[in-house]
């Protein structure tokens, strides 16, 4: 009897994985039969392969690589024509590979192309190269794979915001998700530092809010600053193909628009937005949380109203995030507009403003058919129609879903990327705070472990997060974001995993970053 291959060292883990002696060659001759509503995925595998392999893989009725859809097999009990395989979702994917052909089948378009990720790493990580390769023979090891996600929100957040990012570099980014099958691309747009989406009907919000004089160096209060002017905006055009090109690799792109507070970007370009419109101020050169923030009055919320329609029109996203953490309350309670304000609506104080307000721009993004997303800073006090993004405490997690809202855990201490992946002195700056290393990303659980059935219903998954403020450039970024990014990706897909098991994968899995040029932490 021969010997059982070893298994490739696929991350995330699939859920179903059997390795068989043998291999299928893909090379100038393959073709691809290609089914209905299969084109999308057919395309985004001659566009990852043909950089390293050059391979054509033209279309025809008698390829040996199919790639088929089964709407059939998306619900339990479901299998189509093709039989046998329910309960697939929209992202799930079986994918067979033998001597004489391969064949890759989804309930829907997504599960293909996350299927054509895993065909990615089944290859040797030279395929994965941006520059031609000297190979003409491209193996595949034979292998039958069912694999299903456990979450269906597997996140990474960038902050532009603190330091800007060209989009030829946002596209990048959104291929590495892609390769790790995360979901949800989360950009953030916009804070107290600078203000990078263009707003037709308010352009100074790139053309000031869009710029600082300096920035500060080292943490929160150091007084030191660099001297440098820092910048930078996107036109619209560019995040519509960003849009575009994210959705072709499956990849949601979530905006996030700051309020009521981190605008202080926003009120350097219209003052008259905030609680002293006579006020001029600089677009913020500090790092923390600033106690400048916006007004309750009706010009703040028509203003506030215009920007997320044509942000909604640029993102297609069923989720609009709209910040909402952060927000000191101290000029509400000494403005009298804002305490009159309060009155009127019945709250009890000027602190309620802040539900009040997420409230009526909450309204604005259902009315318009898509859910707003907010940060908890304690789980419960958003208003009922967000999805709550829990980071200060794992328990606000278990609050906010008992609450009834759906939950994004992304606790600090186990998904943001800016902390320190170590202890070693030679780290770059990172944000002040304990480690976050590997072992605790892989360690996440997001649902609490009070959960009870309903309630772990309503956690959607877990999302990483790199916040800016000392991480300028992306060689910067990609040594924070990997190896640990591939833990939190790991445990989104695949769920618990076996430390070891995981830690012998990724040690295989560098291979293809390095072949992709990903500049990580060793």
């Amino acid at each position: 009897m021969p010997a059982q291959p070893p298994a490739p060292t696929l991350v995330p883990r699939p859920t179903e994985a059997a390795f068989r002696p043998g291999h299928f060659t893909l090379d100038a001759d393959t073709a691809l039969r290609i089914g209905e509503g299969a084109e999308p995925a057919a395309q985004l595998l001659r566009t990852l392969l043909a950089p390293a392999t050059g391979l054509p893989l033209h279309p025809s009725p008698d390829g040996r690589f199919t790639l088929a859809l089964d709407p059939g097999s998306g619900e339990p009990g479901g299998g189509g024509e093709l039989g046998g395989f329910g309960g697939l979702g929209e992202e799930g994917y079986v994918l067979t590979v033998d001597p004489d052909a391969v064949l890759l089948r989804a309930a829907h378009p997504t599960g293909l192309l996350r299927g054509i990720q895993t065909v990615r790493q089944l290859l040797p990580p030279a395929a994965l190269s941006a520059n031609p390769q000297r190979v003409t023979r491209w193996l595949l090891p034979c292998a039958d794979i069912t694999d299903v996600p456990r979450h269906p929100w597997r996140g990474a957040m960038l902050d532009v915001a603190r330091h800007f990012q060209p989009v030829s570099y946002l596209r990048r980014y959104v291929d590495l998700l892609a390769l790790h099958k995360i979901s949800v691309f989360h950009l953030h747009l916009t804070d107290d530092q600078g203000w990078r989406m263009p707003i037709a009907s308010h352009p100074k919000l790139t053309e000031i809010g869009g710029h600082r004089a300096e920035s500060q160096r080292g943490p929160a209060g150091s007084g030191t600053y660099d001297g440098i002017p820092h910048g930078g905006a996107y036109t619209r055009a560019e995040l519509t193909e960003l849009v575009r090109y994210a959705t072709a690799r499956g990849v949601t792109v979530m905006p996030e628009i700051e309020m009521p507070g981190h605008v202080r970007a926003a009120l350097a370009a219209y003052p008259s937005l905030g609680n002293h419109p006579e006020r001029a101020l600089d677009v913020w050169t500090r790092w923390g949380v600033c106690d400048t923030v916006l007004g309750v009055h009706d010009e703040v919320l028509d203003f506030c109203r215009g920007v997320l329609d044509e942000v909604m029109d640029v993102f297609p996203s069923p989720y609009i995030h709209l910040g909402g953490e952060e927000c000191p309350t101290g000029e509400w309670t000494h403005s009298a507009a804002a305490r009159e304000r309060a009155a009127a609506e019945g709250l009890s104080g000027p602190e309620a403003l802040h539900g009040w307000f997420l409230g009526k721009v909450g309204e604005h993004v259902v009315r318009n058919g898509r859910k707003p997303v907010g940060w908890a800073e304690t789980g419960a006090e958003l208003p009922p129609e967000f999805t709550v993004m829990t980071w200060r405490d794992p328990a606000h997690t278990l609050t906010a879903a008992r609450r009834g809202h759906s939950v994004v855990n992304a606790h600090h201490r186990a998904t943001y990327l800016d902390y320190a992946q170590s202890d070693d002195p030679k780290e770059p700056q990172a944000q002040p705070g304990a480690v976050v290393d590997l072992r605790a990303v892989h360690d996440h659980d997001p649902v609490p472990e009070k959960a009870d059935a309903e309630v772990a219903g309503r956690v959607l998954g877990t999302q990483a997060q790199l916040w800016t403020e000392f991480v300028p450039t992306p060689a910067h970024i990609e040594y924070l974001t990997y190896p640990r990014l591939c833990a939190l990706a790991e445990r989104g897909w695949s769920g618990a995993t076996d430390w070891s098991d995981f830690r012998s994968r990724l040690d295989g899995h560098m291979a293809r970053l390095d072949a992709l040029g990903v500049r990580h932490h060793p």
